[in-house]
Parts: structure tokens; C-alpha cells; sequence
């Protein structure tokens, strides 16, 4: 069932998994390595995934489960286990299914209805039987490490439930995302912002900009290099949009010193040596950025699909930055791989934080 050599040479559980075959789910061998090395010596993370009614997500629980993983479902346990039999996922060895009512009347629902209490009281009792709210509630509370939703709901769905029930970050200004992109060479750059925010302004561009450098380096473990990406390059042109780009560079500069960032850069200068060298000879990040920040939705949404369809890249996200708790969005249209490696993606999330040293600080 899980496809990866990386996977297969693991010193653990995962040695045991079968040979490929047919239904194979092709897992990103980083994104697991990165897992079991973090996780190595201490307890395996758990992730929730929301929509267990749906067939991808448990034949993903599944893959989880055997990658060593804690995956956990919402729903009727007797109702899941005929349904696994059914797909052929096996036992529900390392699983475990949480009865929606029974979160609804512990610590979940008690989250839920203080959160409800102030702003959205008519909508409590929706929340308390929705999986969503009640799996971000589970994040909230500690009962889970991350969660994964969205296979079945509009991200909007998700992010509401992840700035309602576990809110931002204390050290957050702005909800945002972006993209873990898998090159054809097997490079990893991170784009964004592609999913949230529709017209940053400078303080939040910069906001953007550290935060999707930390979930590049909490993923990949590579130390940023962020490139603040625009139509000029080291003041070729002049116009209002690219003053917002300067102002945002500019922001991070005095905020996080340690953070490697240059801008404004065009894309080719921001990517390609030679270009760098002949209209950004005196930058550090120019030719060699592993973190693209757009200007603005448009640009990061087009960006990443183009790189998508027409270069070939994985596109993994869109991933949440700036909650709580790990949490992250699925397209309505993932597949089982795409979950899989999404909740990959969201248990790195939640290890890091206390696992590794970050590689820039703040100050």
C-alpha cells in the first residue's frame, strides 16, 4: 500500500509494509523520513482526519497507520470498521475513532461553546455536530497534535474553523497559506501567499513572508532563503504595487534580522544564477531563493498552478499559517496520496515547534 524505497529501509514499523502493488499510494520519501526521524525516540504524532464518511480518508488513516502515524477518525466505530473491511484497509491497529457526540460532551465541545459564547451563539449547536470544529476543537484542547479537512468542504469551511475554535497564533498578525512545490529535479520551494489573502498590504505581505518561511523549514528542514517577488528587480521600475513589496522587505528586515530575504526580485532573478548575477549582483538571496513570496493572491494562485500543470510540480497545500494549531486545508479533489502526504505535511507542523531550533529567530 505505501509506496516509497525511503519508507521501506525505516529501521521500524515500517519495514514491514508490503511490496507495491495496484493500489499503491505514493508516499513523498522526505515528508516521511522527515516524520520518523523527528518522532524517532519520542511518541508518534496524532492527526485527525475530519471526513471519515469518505473513502479516501480512511484508506489514507490506513497508510497512516502503518507509517507508524496516530491517525484518528470521527465517527461510529462499528460503521468504520465494516467500511475498512469493505476497502480492504485491514484493523483499525494503530487508529483510533472518536464518537462525534462523545467529543461534543467533553473538552472539544466545552471549547466550542466558549468560543461560540461571544460572537456566535446561533451557530453552536451546528458547530457541535460538525467533524470539522469538532477536530479543530480536538487540536485546540490537546486531544490531537494537527488535523486535515476540506476533502468534501470548501477551504473556506476550514479556515473558519480554525479561526474560530483554535484562533491565531500569539505571535500572529494575519491567517495565510502557501504551497510546498515538488520540482521535477526533486527540489522543494515554498510559494505564498496562493489561497488566502487577496491584497496584502506591506505589513501583511511581511507577515506572509515569515511565515511561509517557517513552514518551509518546518517541512524540509532547509534554511530560508526568501525571495519578495514582483515585476521590477532592485528598483528597475517604479509604481505603487512594488513600493508595498520594498515596504514588506523592508518590515522583515527590522523584525527578523536572521531571516535571509531580498526584494523586490523578479521571478527569474529570484531563481536562476546567471539572471541574478546581471540585474541582482549584490543580493544574497537572488539566484538561489527556496521561499517565493507573491505580491498578491492573483500572482501566487496563477504562479503555483502554472508551475503545476505546465512545469510538472507537486503542489502540496494550500497549508494554513498562522493558527494555534497545525491544521490544513485539502482540495475537494485529493487523493488518497495527496492526504496522505498532507498529514505528513501537518504532523511536521506540529513537531517542530518543540523538536528543532528554528534557523532564523526573531527579535
Amino acid at each position: 500500500m505505501l509506496k516509497t524505497p525511503a519508507a521501506r529501509n525505516q529501521k521500524d514499523i515500517v519495514t514491514a509494509l508490503p511490496e507495491t502493488g495496484p493500489d499503491d499510494v505514493e508516499i513523498d520519501p522526505m515528508l516521511l523520513d522527515r516524520v520518523l526521524g523527528l518522532c524517532d525516540t519520542g511518541t508518534r504524532p496524532t492527526v485527525v482526519l475530519a471526513e471519515s464518511h469518505d473513502d479516501r480518508l480512511l484508506r489514507a488513516a490506513g497508510v497512516l497507520a502503518e507509517a507508524g502515524l496516530r491517525p484518528v477518525l470521527i465517527g461510529d466505530r462499528d460503521t468504520i470498521l465494516r467500511r475498512g473491511e469493505r476497502l480492504g484497509v485491514g484493523t483499525l491497529d494503530g487508529w483510533t475513532v472518536e464518537d462525534p457526540a462523545a467529543l461534543a460532551a467533553g473538552a472539544p465541545g466545552e471549547r466550542i461553546r466558549r468560543r461560540a459564547e461571544r460572537k456566535h451563539r446561533h451557530l453552536q449547536e451546528q458547530w457541535l455536530h460538525d467533524p470539522v470544529f469538532l477536530a479543530a476543537a480536538a487540536v485546540g484542547e490537546g486531544i490531537a497534535d494537527a488535523a486535515v479537512a476540506g476533502a468534501d468542504r470548501p477551504t473556506a469551511d476550514v479556515i473558519r474553523a480554525g479561526l474560530a475554535i483554535v484562533g491565531l497564533a500569539p505571535d500572529s498578525s494575519v491567517l495565510s497559506s502557501s504551497f510546498l512545490m515538488k520540482l521535477s529535479d526533486g527540489r522543494y520551494l515554498g510559494f505564498g501567499d496562493c489561497a488566502v489573502v487577496p491584497v496584502p498590504d506591506d505589513e501583511q505581505l511581511a507577515a506572509i513572508a515569515v511565515a511561509t518561511a517557517r513552514t518551509f523549514t518546518a517541512i524540509t528542514g532547509q534554511t530560508p532563503s526568501v525571495a519578495m517577488l514582483s515585476f521590477s528587480t532592485a528598483g528597475s521600475a517604479q509604481h505603487a504595487d512594488i513600493d508595498t513589496v520594498r515596504l514588506a522587505t523592508q518590515r522583515i528586515h527590522s523584525t527578523c534580522p536572521s531571516l535571509d530575504v531580498d526584494g523586490e526580485l523578479q521571478f527569474d532573478a529570484a531563481i536562476v544564477e546567471s539572471v541574478a548575477k546581471s540585474k541582482a549582483p549584490a543580493s544574497a538571496v537572488a539566484g538561489h531563493a527556496n521561499v517565493l513570496v507573491f505580491p498578491n493572491l492573483a500572482a501566487g494562485n496563477i504562479g503555483y498552478k502554472i508551475a503545476e500543470r505546465l512545469a510538472g510540480a507537486h503542489a502540496f497545500g494550500p497549508l494554513l499559517q498562522g493558527l494555534a494549531g497545525p491544521i490544513n486545508d485539502l482540495s475537494r479533489g485529493a487523493s488518497v496520496s495527496d492526504i496522505v502526504n498532507v498529514g505528513l505535511i501537518t504532523c511536521l507542523q506540529a513537531l517542530t515547534p518543540t523538536t528543532t531550533e528554528p534557523t532564523f529567530t526573531e527579535k
